[in-house]
């Protein structure tokens, strides 16, 4: 029944979201995520963008903020119509900036998530999470931007709220930074821990300074978490979306031998390494959904400051959306009505 539910909410999306005029569209602004320097993710996705441009007919400029946040309220005012997210910002985008996913990456392997990491120095006593949460205040912590899904949700909810631990009580200092400078940080001993992802350190770091990666052990390692996924401005016109999602599903697949192999390598160049785009729709954040939720709930529960009154409404509360959610079904989103 919630499959059922999730996808017809998709196809119903897809309708409603565009005005019924067609939408004239001049350029298309691409936001993504300061998961490392700005002059490196121009580098990066580069290539890709002038490949959208030719096929869109329209220049399509890449939005850089300093934070996630920044990617997130520019769609919310319309300054960004598609944009790479992890899953916890785009859960943000969807929720707070009329955003829609619509494609989900997937490595140049095919495998469809990645994990959340803390690392430390290669020459670091600390070889476990247990021992980062003796908690006894001499560590200095790096977390993830607040958006981030494996810099600050998925460690958050894992490392910390699991074991009842308050990050602020257990550590001498906790920063917030983007993976590459939390990966750094680590390397050049600025912090005694901090959280990555396999994506970040094994794929860019690796290749971009491999003399600071080689200075980094992991020392935890997360569930997997699901690809990033794409997402578009929900009231871009249908007309628009077709055309921006004939693009995304025909990239590295569709084409003479020459151009699908030059598109490939392309894809391969981007963030971790990414393969052809599979089709997505919101249905994909449910999981991450869930998590905070589960997060929240562990938070409650152990707030001491709290009356069991407005303990016990606040679970019922989160315990209803839980369910409301009910198990967690991946639901491909049908294409743009043509």
């Amino acid at each position: 029944m919630l499959r059922k539910l999730m996808a017809s909410a998709a196809v119903a999306s897809i309708v409603a979201a565009g005005p019924a005029a067609a939408e004239e569209m001049t350029e298309i602004n691409f936001g993504i995520i300061s998961t490392e320097s700005s002059q490196a993710l121009q580098a990066s996705f580069g290539p890709f963008l002038e490949d959208m441009s030719e096929a869109l007919g329209v220049e399509v400029k890449p939005f850089f903020a300093s934070d996630y946040a920044g990617v997130i309220e520019a769609m919310r005012f319309d300054k960004v119509d598609v944009a790479w997210f992890g899953n916890k910002s785009a859960m943000e985008a969807v929720d707070r900036a009329g955003g829609e996913v619509f494609a989900q990456t997937i490595k140049d392997d095919g495998t469809e998530g990645y994990y959340s990491l803390l690392l430390a120095h290669v020459d670091s006593p600390i070889n476990s999470l247990e021992d980062v949460l003796v908690c006894d205040g001499t560590l200095d912590f790096g977390i993830g931007d607040p958006n981030s899904t494996s810099g600050f949700l998925v460690p958050s909810y894992y490392v910390f709220a699991l074991n009842d631990v308050d990050p602020r009580e257990c550590f001498d200092t906790v920063r917030n930074a983007n993976h590459e400078t939390n990966a750094m940080a680590v390397a050049n001993g600025q912090v005694d821990v901090a959280t990555n992802n396999t994506e970040s350190l094994y794929a860019r770091l690796a290749k971009s300074q491999p003399e600071a990666a080689a200075r980094i052990k992991e020392i935890w390692r997360s569930p997997l978490i699901p690809s990033d996924p794409m997402v578009w401005r929900a009231n871009l016109s249908d007309e628009v979306k077709q055309k921006i999602y004939f693009f995304f599903m025909s990239y590295g697949r569709f084409g003479d031998m020459e151009k699908v192999e030059r598109e490939r390598e392309v894809l391969t160049n981007l963030s971790d390494g990414w393969g052809p785009f599979l089709a997505s729709s919101n249905a994909q954040l449910i999981p991450i959904r869930q998590l905070e939720l589960f997060r929240n709930k562990v938070r409650i529960e152990n707030d001491e400051t709290m009356s069991a009154d407005d303990k016990a409404q606040e679970i019922a509360e989160i315990d209803a959306q839980l369910a409301e959610l009910g198990e967690w079904e991946q639901v491909v989103a049908p294409r743009p009505a043509e």
